[in-house]
């Protein structure tokens, strides 16, 4: 897409009452995704050409290809590739696409110089092996658990690799060894390993949970669960999820499972009983340089370099049918605005900040138009997209691997250009692992492992009412709260005295700070900007604002007149500064009855955020307005997110704003913002965007749903981002074949 100079402009008024620290800049025109046809009576605008960048715009946060160096992985498959921390990925194992040769090699890329090289490791080295799993452990052993040898034995062996020594490890384990498998699932939490599912032979699709306990090194049993390969298996909320994979006809699966283990001693003590149903062929070989063979067999086999895949039986061959200690749910996504097709395309899936994301990245069975990157909240089941394909993204690459760290924060995918560089030759396209997009995922809103819902208190640095979606406080946050804007004489100890601007008397509840505009202002105006009396006093403790407000400290430091008349006016609208001040008393802008309970607050708080230079608070507003953006408030989130140089969130609101047009211009936010903004909202959409009715709307619509009795697939023939129907794509939908679907 070709780029004109970006020119910065400046909003004729600051929303509430500052103006940016840096100019704000226009974000990209975005392409409307409109909302399906429910009624005749609406209006959508909707696009019929690609997205064209406007004149002065910026292209915002886009992540950019990097290129490796040294020691290249070839055509690497089944591989293991983890984030290990301290900008070190480690990829393992796996087999040559074009050779056959399996590996047991240790390879590391360092993403400072780019680097990769081959690690010399030592001690109880681990055979050839692919399909397996790695995961880090304590922060500096690499955890390897089960796969399939070059003679197509599958393990059930655990070997471990100390990062720091590179020293191999085998410990010795007891109780019920699981049966071998290749391409299943494993994950580490509460010092266990759980592993889920997988392939135990040709025509052996298992469908069992069982753990490993890292203190005692003793299996549990295993329990029946749900028969997956090449799924993602997470915890979360003491639950465990599994998600994607392949199941038992061979076809990709986008139901979502989950087990429930709180209150279940079973995932808290360590199993004793059910020694006996150890796997059918008996002995272990822990100690051999290949691992246990425990599973049978194939006699069939097939090249480790065959696009196809073991064909599972139809009705798979269990071991074990205990019930799990724990309630087994699932839920299938049928459609949905924002819903990934799993069907098409090469999908990664990785959990961040109490969400799936989904990378759709391009493939041969997937148009790099229909590509994102898309985010299921587990709280509420509901699927969002966080950004187009085109804004992650380049043309001419093909992703193999995507590793994440620990944290949830950064996603690295690691692949290959699909077509030679300028000057390479081609054999430069089969090496699998060298490129690497690193995206940084706080850019789309995500708050980070570390500060979004966790099973134990104490592995959160959120507040409990920000970590269960209460707007009860609990803990150190409850108690200052209390004392928060009492008056002096009830004994609060409050020693300062905020003051802002008064919040509009005519706003009925909801509307917050943007309510509607008097009739004696001019529209052109800010509600800001308008001479209105003081808000009554906030009392607050300025030891507290000291401590959390950096601005502040600094202010006080240099004794200037608040710090004589222990005063300090704020022009921001009242229930803005409210909120801000609760955030500093509570570390939370969780809704509450009385803080933080309308969204236009909390894009007022986006805004302090970016003056004041809060990092923290600008994470949490910008994750609670993405996720909670709705029809009242879309107008003001855009025109908050732009004044605060937030691009994405910018980019997200308008393309809301664009869907749900007809809806948009009838709410307060959208009648409250200036001429300037009402037309840069406008040209949000490109040049050629135009107005079609309901009616119009409603015959796509049955078209769209005609074509997937018919056999065409639901968004088949149809602009994934605009709704309209092409007569070009159409064509190319009616002769498009999938010759087969790619697997990571």
């Amino acid at each position: 897409m070709a780029q004109t100079p970006s020119t910065p402009f400046s909003f004729p008024f600051s929303r509430t009452g500052f103006a940016p620290s840096t100019p704000a800049n226009a974000s990209n025109p975005l392409a409307a995704t409109p909302s399906s046809a429910g009624s005749s009576t609406n209006t959508f605008l909707m696009s019929t050409s690609p997205v064209k960048a406007r004149r002065g715009s910026s292209e915002g946060y886009r992540p950019r290809v990097i290129r490796t160096i040294g020691q290249k992985p070839a055509c690497l498959v089944n591989a293991s590739v983890t984030y290990c921390g301290d900008n070190q990925i480690y990829a393992f194992g796996g087999f040559d696409r074009w050779t056959d040769e399996v590996y047991n090699h240790v390879l590391k890329l360092d993403l400072t110089t780019l680097q990769w090289s081959l690690v010399d490791n030592y001690g109880d080295i681990p055979g050839v092996r692919m399909g397996h799993t790695a995961t880090l452990w304590q922060g500096d052993k690499l955890l390897v658990f089960g796969g399939e040898n070059e003679h197509r034995t599958f393990l059930s062996d655990v070997v471990i690799l100390d990062l720091k020594t590179l020293y191999w490890t085998l410990p010795e384990i007891s109780g019920p060894t699981p049966r071998g498998r290749a391409r299943h699932a494993a994950t580490i939490y509460d010092d266990k390993l759980f592993v889920v599912g997988g392939l135990a032979g040709p025509n052996l699709l298992l469908d069992d949970i069982c753990y490993l306990d890292l203190k005692t090194w003793t299996w549990s049993k295993s329990w029946r669960f749900v028969g997956r390969y090449d799924h993602t298996t997470w915890i979360w909320g003491g639950r465990l999820w599994v998600f994607g994979g392949m199941g038992e006809e061979m076809e990709r699966n986008g139901e979502i499972w989950w087990l429930d283990m709180k209150g279940s001693p079973a995932f808290e003590t360590q199993s004793t009983s059910n020694v006996e149903e150890q796997t059918l062929t008996g002995r272990s070989e822990q100690n051999s340089r290949y691992g246990s063979s425990q599973a049978q067999q194939p006699t069939g086999g097939y090249l480790a370099n065959s696009r196809a895949t073991p064909r599972p039986a139809s009705t798979p061959t269990l071991y074990n049918s205990a019930i799990p200690p724990g309630t087994v749910s699932s839920l299938k996504f049928v459609s949905g605005p924002s819903l990934p097709p799993q069907a098409s395309g090469s999908h990664f899936h990785v959990f961040s900040s109490g969400a799936l994301l989904d990378f759709v990245t391009p493939a041969s069975t997937i148009r790099s138009s229909e590509c994102c990157l898309s985010a299921l909240e587990l709280d509420t089941l509901r699927w969002q997209t966080l950004a187009e394909g085109s804004d992650i993204f380049s043309q001419g690459y093909r992703w193999q691997y995507c590793a994440m760290n620990e944290d949830g924060t950064k996603a690295w995918l690691l692949g290959c250009a699909t077509e030679p560089p300028p000057g390479g030759a081609p054999s430069m396209m089969d090496e699998f692992l060298s490129d690497v997009l690193p995206i940084d995922l706080k850019k789309f809103g995500l708050l980070g492992n570390h500060m979004a819902s966790q099973q134990h208190a104490d592995r959160s640095q959120l507040p409990a009412s920000d970590r269960n979606g209460r707007s009860d406080l609990t803990g150190l946050g409850a108690d200052l709260v209390g004392m928060f804007d009492k008056p002096p004489e009830t004994g609060s100890g409050v020693d300062f005295m905020v003051t802002a601007e008064r919040d509009s008397q005519d706003a009925p509840p909801g509307e917050g700070a943007f309510g509607p505009a008097p009739d004696a202002v001019d529209s052109t105006q800010s509600f800001a900007a308008t001479n209105q009396p003081t808000s009554p006093p906030i009392h607050v403790h300025k030891l507290i604002l000291q401590a959390r407000w950096p601005h502040f400290s600094r202010l006080y430091a240099s004794q200037m007149a608040e710090f004589h008349t222990k005063k300090m006016h704020i022009p921001e609208p009242y229930s803005v500064v409210r909120a801000f001040l609760y955030y500093l008393y509570t570390d939370s802008i969780t809704p509450h009855p009385e803080f933080c309970a309308d969204l236009g607050d909390v894009a007022g708080l986006l805004v302090m955020a970016n003056i004041y230079d809060m990092p923290r608070l600008r994470l949490l507003c910008i994750n609670r307005l993405s996720r909670e953006l709705d029809i009242d408030h879309a107008a003001i989130i855009w025109e908050r997110a732009g004044t605060a140089n937030e691009e994405w969130l910018r980019k997200r609101a308008a393309r809301f704003c664009l869907a749900h047009w007809g809806r948009i211009v009838r709410t307060a936010a959208f009648k409250r913002l200036s001429r300037q903004s009402l037309l840069e909202l406008c040209e949000e959409s490109d040049h050629d965007s135009k107005l079609i009715t309901g009616e119009e709307m409603e015959a796509i619509s049955e078209l769209k749903f005609a074509g997937s009795w018919y056999g065409r697939k639901p968004n088949e023939g149809l602009n994934s981002g605009t709704g309209i129907l092409l007569g070009e794509e159409m064509e190319d939908g009616d002769g498009e074949q999938e010759e087969g679907m790619e697997m990571n």
